[in-house]
């Protein structure tokens, strides 16, 4: 459990500034999709090397609808954001998905708490604050791509928890990686997005790093707290990955956050800090 916390907590939370380098040639949905279904075939190869079950075809029903949320609309989504928003910020934003899970939890009658609510509330106008900084300001698009990335990756998250379960183990992240891959893909061409060949050396090993770290290791990971863990467990990356991401963002990438910013990340980890608290309590 220790191991996915590091997982989730510090490797993914650079794997936003990967993202930010590998667009140097790799188009968003392309890029997504390509690293997914990669990932994907590889860890689906090695399961079935070791005698596990195909998934049943429910399974993979349900991997295409999780997978096609959480990394079509999810991942998708954040890579096309950061073509005109600082990798930083970004993951900032996504610090609001603790609170759209609970959320989107009360179709399942579990209605928060006292202290949860004031954590929702809290957190929400954090986000609302980090709407109208700068970077945000400056790039509608972005943050339509965000809202969207955060409300789908959300609602997978509830779903494969609630009422449509993957294939046992890592069988099932494969098949949610080969399935959310193949809709990137089918996202990249609606886009018409076009190759860039051979791509920079840096932009590559941002691929790879992404590839092997970012699915293999860290999705993996989240995967594994989602089935073992508590919710509120599962979702702390998200209070942790800003912080890693925007100081990588700032002290790698040269990129600038201003200091209402920085005001606003602070409001929304608050925010989430006190809904884990109360769950934690509970």
């Amino acid at each position: 459990m220790l191991v996915c916390l590091f997982a989730t907590w510090v490797v993914w939370g650079s794997t936003y500034l990967a993202i930010k380098y590998a667009l140097l040639s790799f188009a968003p949905f392309l890029q997504m999709g390509t690293r997914f279904l990669v990932a994907g075939g590889l860890l689906m190869a090695w399961m079935r090397w070791r005698g596990a079950p195909w998934p049943s075809l429910m399974q993979w029903r349900n991997a295409l609808v999780v997978g096609g949320l959480m990394l079509g609309g999810g991942m998708g989504g954040v890579a096309h954001a950061e073509l005109t928003i600082g990798s930083g910020l970004v993951v900032a934003f996504i610090a609001v998905v603790p609170l759209m899970i609970t959320l989107l939890n009360l179709f399942w009658g579990m209605v928060p708490g006292r202290w949860e609510s004031a954590g929702i509330a809290l957190g929400l106008a954090g986000v609302l604050m980090l709407t109208q900084g700068n970077g945000f300001q400056a790039s509608p698009l972005g943050l339509v791509a965000m809202a969207v990335a955060c409300l789908s990756w959300s609602l997978g998250s509830v779903l494969s928890q609630r009422s449509l379960p993957l294939a046992q183990g890592a069988m099932g992240f494969a098949s949610e990686m080969l399935c959310g891959g193949a809709v990137l893909m089918g996202l990249s061409l609606l886009a018409d997005e076009s190759w860039v060949w051979p791509p920079q050396p840096l932009a590559a090993a941002a691929w790879l790093y992404l590839v092997v770290f970012g699915s293999l290791i860290a999705f993996n990971a989240y995967m594994v707290l989602l089935a073992r863990a508590p919710a509120s467990l599962a979702a702390s990356y998200t209070f942790v990955n800003p912080v890693i991401a925007m100081m990588l963002g700032v002290w790698v990438a040269g990129e600038t956050v201003s200091r209402f910013e920085w005001y606003a990340v602070a409001v929304v980890l608050a925010g989430v800090l006190l809904l884990l608290w109360q769950r934690r309590r509970a």
